[in-house]
């Protein structure tokens, strides 16, 4: 009598354990898309992996092709450089599985290459956010992805934040605006604060006043549905104090620097991609 053998609870699997894809598990598991049992993690670095199972109680694994091997979808989160290597080991292994890359910069074209065939493919550029449940991702699919792909990857997506689904054209400038505006929105906090400290305030409040303060303009601009510049006048009264503040980042630049910062961004993206 032949022993039936045990269905792997595996639903997805991380190739590779770094920030983000820690963020985006938190996320699922803290939404109860997935439990920690239908995920699993795979990592150079043991530590690493010692961490993610003592946080969140998932399995993890050193090796890439067990990782593939066992789940139904995966989530292609190492760094550029080692994406080709990282594609010749699992190739065997990933069939007609669902393979989400958040590889910055990588396009479909080199995915599709180093997998030496078509598969089911989907990039993905999620931000940090995504930790906070915040997350701003968009997807570009393949050419041929099933519809139940692309309806699983929103699922993942849309359990941390807000998702949408763009060409792949599009990528390099999502990840210079959204993929680095984080850190930029960090400096204009930190920034903001530093400015509320140099009039007197106490630290501390300064930061919360600073963070709150952003927090809520964003979702002004979100729930109203207006133009900033619209919530801008609203805010800035004839020959006020905001009026004047505004008028002092103008004069230094203010939106080109932000403008630059983007462009930036998305040309050192596109260097990868080239890469």
């Amino acid at each position: 009598m032949k022993t039936q053998q045990k269905k792997s609870k595996i639903q997805l699997a991380f190739l590779g354990s770094g920030n983000m894809s820690e963020a985006i598990i938190k996320g699922l598991l803290d939404t109860g898309l997935y439990q920690s049992e239908m995920l699993l993690a795979s990592d150079t670095s043991e530590d690493r992996l010692k961490s993610l199972r003592q946080t969140y109680r998932i399995e993890t694994t050193l090796s890439n092709r067990e990782a593939v091997r066992s789940a139904k979808g995966v989530i292609l989160g190492v760094k550029p450089n080692v994406v080709d290597a990282v594609l010749a080991e699992i190739r065997s292994e990933l069939g007609e599985k669902l393979l989400i890359s958040m590889a910055a910069g990588v396009p479909l074209s080199r995915l599709t290459a180093g997998l030496e065939r078509e598969a089911q493919i989907i990039r993905a550029m999620p931000n940090a956010p995504a930790k906070v449940l915040a997350g701003a991702t968009v997807l570009a699919p393949a050419k041929g992805v099933d519809a139940s792909h692309l309806k699983h990857a929103l699922a993942i997506f849309d359990a941390i934040g807000k998702t949408w689904v763009l060409e792949e054209s599009h990528l390099d400038a999502v990840t210079g605006l959204s993929g680095s505006g984080p850190a930029f929105a960090f400096m204009m906090i930190e920034a903001l604060a530093d400015g509320g400290v140099k009039e007197g305030l106490p630290r501390k409040i300064a930061l919360a006043l600073a963070a709150q303060t952003v927090l809520g303009s964003a979702k002004m601009v979100l729930e109203t549905g207006e133009h900033p510049a619209q919530l801008k006048d609203f805010v800035a009264s004839p020959g006020g104090t905001t009026i004047s503040g505004i008028h002092f980042l103008e004069k230094h630049n203010c939106r080109a620097t932000f403008i630059g910062a983007v462009e930036a961004a998305t040309k050192r993206s596109r260097e990868l991609g080239e890469k």
